[in-house]
């Protein structure tokens, strides 16, 4: 509670894995991402319906169907 993420515009995560090694990562996000331009104020936001609409999206372009996503949610 009281923490906020904060990311500039064209922000870049790279995660390295020296050769031979590897891996697992889990990146969780609560609540909705705020866009924002330099002066602070709100210009889209981004939540977990928004997301949801874009997988029933994609899932429906590639053939396998909205209801697809339903296997991710419980």
């Amino acid at each position: 509670a009281g923490s906020y993420l904060y990311e500039p515009p064209g922000d870049v995560h790279t995660l390295v894995v020296d050769e031979g090694d590897y891996t697992i990562t889990l990146f969780h996000n609560t609540g909705a991402l705020l866009y924002c331009d330099e002066d602070g104020t709100v210009t889209g936001t981004t939540d977990v319906f928004d997301r949801i609409a874009a997988a029933r999206a994609h899932y429906e372009a590639v053939g396998l169907g909205t209801d697809y996503v339903k296997r991710f949610i419980r």
